[in-house]
């Protein structure tokens, strides 16, 4: 399947500067698969090692270290003679075994020339709960995050489409309308399958969504015993709480997060271990609110006022029992649509949300003392620009404008279903289109 990350790889391999690479994200975004499909297209031969299937592979890394001794014995336990420039070397799950991710300092210093790739699933709670040594400067790093919406697009076979939609986002003009509603389409269709490759690429084949919900099912239990691991054992059921109840704050009116909803009485003292945990394993994102947005922006960021999102929209779905045409078809006339009316505009911002920080911006949010508020503050070519979003082709924006009249931008962007413009400052991109900016 396509992966963006596979130019990255491309880079990383033919740079004068490389260093091990490590490849860190939520678990079954890809990573196993993407890097084993780029080393046997860009390898003689690919040394693959698993951490976490392998306990007597540990064993290995607790006696040396150092390149020299170590390279023969890999060459050994997989199968694979490793040469210099043409074999790539794969650790996967590092986070199982503290000394390989410190072999890789080595690696860097005394065998530059070996390449190896290294993937690790809970790799930042591990080190920050369990104060692995990392090797600092000594490593290239890349977060992986689920496919985004173009990925999907051309995965099930409409590259053509993905095309036009940078066209027209480029030159601020329409779609042709009938290219407009498909995108649309695909869009809701993006929502409800998410972008965990299996699920993409079971809908890819079938078109069925109860056979990909039963991947997203499985994916979500998977994260839950998850949960149990680099852990500390009275947090364990307070980080599952929590993140049963991100998506409950979804269908509140004010999104910002509130402990108090997890339970009556909570507080961050309680839970903001669990909210940390949430983060680091790449299954939730922060985003914090910034008090004056100006330059740097997490200076003027207001730490006790946040909002978080999770990662993928199909495992959302499927965490609130929505059926696929519960979002398919969901009209604002509708008894669902009135029903599901604030759910709709927080899938909405969290799917915008996740394009944004898979395309690198770091999200803030905005508001004023009044109430106004504006979905997103990020930093692009080196302007702060303001992004709002709508879940329909409603684009009134009254906190948007509060926030031009007083900050005046360069620019703003509202994200919403209406087709492609610009007009009196405001760049207007249908939400098929996030991936775009």
């Amino acid at each position: 399947m396509y992966r963006k990350i596979a130019h990255f790889f491309e880079e990383w391999k033919n740079s004068p500067r490389r260093k091990p690479l490590v490849v860190q994200g939520a678990r079954q975004v890809g990573k196993t698969y993407s890097i084993l499909e780029f080393g046997r297209s860009h390898y003689e031969n690919v040394a693959y090692f698993n951490f976490e299937r392998n306990e007597k592979l540990k064993e290995t890394f607790n006696e040396d270290i150092s390149p020299a001794y170590l390279i023969p014995l890999l060459s050994h336990i997989s199968g694979q003679t490793i040469i210099k420039e043409k074999t790539l070397i794969a650790f996967d799950e590092i986070q199982a075994c503290e000394r390989a991710l410190a072999s890789l300092k080595y690696f860097c210093e005394e065998a530059p020339e070996y390449h190896i790739i290294a993937a690790g699933s809970l790799l930042g709670v591990a080190v920050n709960r369990e104060k692995f040594s990392f090797p600092v400067g000594k490593v290239d790093m890349k977060t992986m995050y689920p496919m985004d919406i173009e990925e999907f697009i051309i995965s099930i076979g409409q590259e053509p489409i993905s095309k036009k939609i940078r066209e027209c986002f480029e030159s601020d003009s329409p779609m042709p309308s009938a290219l407009h509603n498909s995108a649309m389409q695909y869009y809701r269709q993006y929502l409800v399958i998410g972008g965990m490759p299996e699920c993409v690429m079971q809908f890819a084949e079938t078109k069925d969504y109860i056979l990909a919900r039963e991947i997203q099912s499985t994916i979500l239990n998977n994260y839950l015993a998850g949960m149990s691991k680099y852990n500390e054992p009275n947090e364990i059921k307070k980080t599952r709480l929590a993140y049963s109840n991100v998506t409950v704050q979804f269908s509140k009116k004010n999104t910002r997060f509130q402990y108090k909803l997890i339970k009556k009485g909570g507080r961050a003292a309680e839970f903001e271990n669990a909210i940390e945990w949430l983060s680091l394993s790449g299954i939730c994102s922060q985003v914090y609110k910034v008090e004056i947005p100006r330059k740097p922006l997490d200076d003027n960021k207001d730490i006790d006022s946040f909002k978080i999102y999770v990662s993928d929209l199909g495992l959302l779905c499927a965490k609130k029992e929505l059926a696929a045409q519960d979002v398919l078809y969901m009209s604002e006339d509708s008894p669902r649509g009135r029903e599901l009316e604030y759910f709709k505009g927080g899938m909405a911002e969290n799917y915008v949300n996740a394009h944004l920080t898979m395309n690198g911006y770091t999200t803030y949010y905005w508001e004023s003392g009044r109430g106004a508020e504006v979905d997103f503050i990020i930093q692009r070519d080196g302007a702060i620009i303001p992004v709002e979003v709508k879940s329909a082709d409603n684009t009134q924006a009254k906190s948007l404008r509060v926030y031009i009249e007083h900050y005046k931008p360069k620019y703003s962007i509202k994200l919403s279903a209406k087709n492609f413009g610009f007009a009196d400052g405001k760049k207007t991109v249908p939400l098929y289109a996030a991936f775009c900016i």
